[in-house]
């Protein structure tokens, strides 16, 4: 999905600029997965869900054998038969990207790519092992053997999707996963803008992938829960007072708030030094201007500080002495729907914005689920196509905004066009444990 609008084809900036010219995802859509830019504004512009299913609010892919073989076609059955759900769906989101990029994985355009992975946890790839481990007694082949370490290096490895990746792309370039759940992929997003700056690569793929499962959300409420009781009896600040629910639907900013639905999934985003993508002449949809990630500094490592003092700095380090908060008309928030989050977006705005601010902040987390690692790539491609577009998304499922948010969350199911330059926008990402990531954006020429 590639809009026309003045200056996309990236005339101003410096050479080593990171500049965003490809977007892939292997997402929950309803009956079919979602792979394109295009489906996925479409979900997001209308504040469309695809989590209430039969009273299971969950976001299931549903990738298909014959789908996931329409888009990776060469790929050896002996290898491919290992590959857990996380494997799948960041292929696909990659070659997603790539089409959309205009790069050809087989005429090794990513050659000298950097491979950048972020994952939230270990998810499918645990029983994927433990099923290994089941097979101790069986007498084994040499080729039984080969293949059982095949299947445990693409299960358990930390680096997992960054392996099957780099062997896809054949690249000779830096190639490893962070593992520091929600804000993974945006943490790689600021270690690709690096790279690129200091000029070690003019390619970068960033993927963000999670996969979860009813089984383990059942597993993690009763771990939260017995957590909450735990520190409740602490009198422990910054516990996470909702939990993850499979029976009613996520609703961010919203008065009924009242849970968290989960997803899976990945998003893929390709970066490239402005020279590079001038060369070969991409089109840009934006740039990553600045990243920072802060943490909370709690002693608890599933609380979170609410007051938003950290959020607060990672922002002022994103803006440094370079931009000023007036210029930034829109923040892609990541609200799950949870109470704490809530509340630290609020006191963040009014710490930057004033108590009277009428910033636009809105989170499409309601789309596919609170998804993990993916949602990094996600907030940086949604945001890029609003600016592209100068329209602002509403946030999925909020229709009675909360009392007393001192910004505009969009309620609704209709994007809010906007009649002023839409240059610049932020994008948050949260981790429990107190991790803190805002991502600066710029469009195609801001400067």
């Amino acid at each position: 999905m590639k809009a026309s609008r003045p200056g996309s084809a990236g005339r101003a900036g410096t050479a080593r600029d990171a500049v965003v010219t490809g977007l892939g995802f292997c997402l929950p859509g309803g009956a079919e997965p979602v792979f394109t830019g295009a489906q996925v504004w479409d979900l997001a512009s209308h504040g469309r869900t695809v989590l209430g299913r039969d009273g299971v609010h969950f976001g299931s892919v549903g990738l298909s054998a014959g789908q996931f073989a329409e888009r990776l076609p060469d790929i050896p059955e002996f290898f491919s038969r290992h590959y857990t759900n996380a494997h799948r769906f960041g292929l696909v989101s990659l070659i997603e990207a790539c089409a959309d990029a205009e790069l050809d994985v087989h005429a090794g355009d990513l050659r000298e790519a950097a491979v950048l992975v972020g994952r939230g946890s270990v998810d499918a790839n645990v029983d994927s092992y433990l099923t290994l481990l089941g097979l101790d007694d069986t007498p084994l082949s040499t080729l039984d053997a080969l293949e059982i370490f095949v299947a445990a290096e693409q299960s358990v490895s930390p680096s997992d999707v960054a392996v099957v990746q780099g062997a896809l792309t054949r690249t000779v370039g830096p190639c490893f996963t962070v593992s520091c759940g929600c804000s993974s992929a945006a943490v790689q997003i600021g270690n690709a803008r690096r790279l690129i700056a200091a000029g070690e690569t003019d390619l970068a793929v960033v993927t963000g992938v999670d996969v979860s499962s009813v089984d383990l959300i059942h597993k993690g409420r009763r771990l939260l829960r017995g957590a909450q009781h735990a520190f409740d009896a602490m009198d422990a600040a910054g516990m996470p007072d909702l939990l993850p629910s499979l029976g009613s639907l996520m609703r961010p900013y919203d008065r009924r708030a009242d849970c968290v639905n989960h997803g899976e999934g990945s998003a893929t985003v390709i970066l490239e030094s402005r020279e590079h993508a001038q060369r070969r002449g991409a089109h840009l949809y934006g740039q990553v201007l600045a990243t920072a990630l802060t943490r909370d500094g709690l002693a608890n490592p599933l609380a979170a500080d609410s007051t938003g003092a950290q959020l607060t700095r990672a922002v002022r380090a994103c803006l440094a002495d370079r931009w000023r908060i007036e210029q930034v008309p829109y923040i892609n928030g990541a609200s799950d729907g949870g109470a704490a989050v809530t509340a630290l977006e609020a006191n963040t705005v009014r710490a930057l914005y004033g108590p009277d601010s009428t910033v636009l902040l809105s989170s499409q987390e309601g789309c596919f689920g609170h998804h993990g690692a993916a949602a990094g790539c996600l907030g940086l491609a949604l945001t890029l196509m609003m600016m592209e577009f100068g329209e602002v998304c509403p946030t999925t499922n909020c229709e009675q905004p909360a009392d007393g948010l001192p910004f505009d969350p969009v309620p609704g199911t209709r994007t809010r066009p906007l009649d002023f330059d839409f240059d610049y926008a932020l994008s948050f990402n949260y981790q429990i444990g107190g991790v803190k990531h805002a991502m600066l954006l710029g469009g195609p020429d801001a400067t």
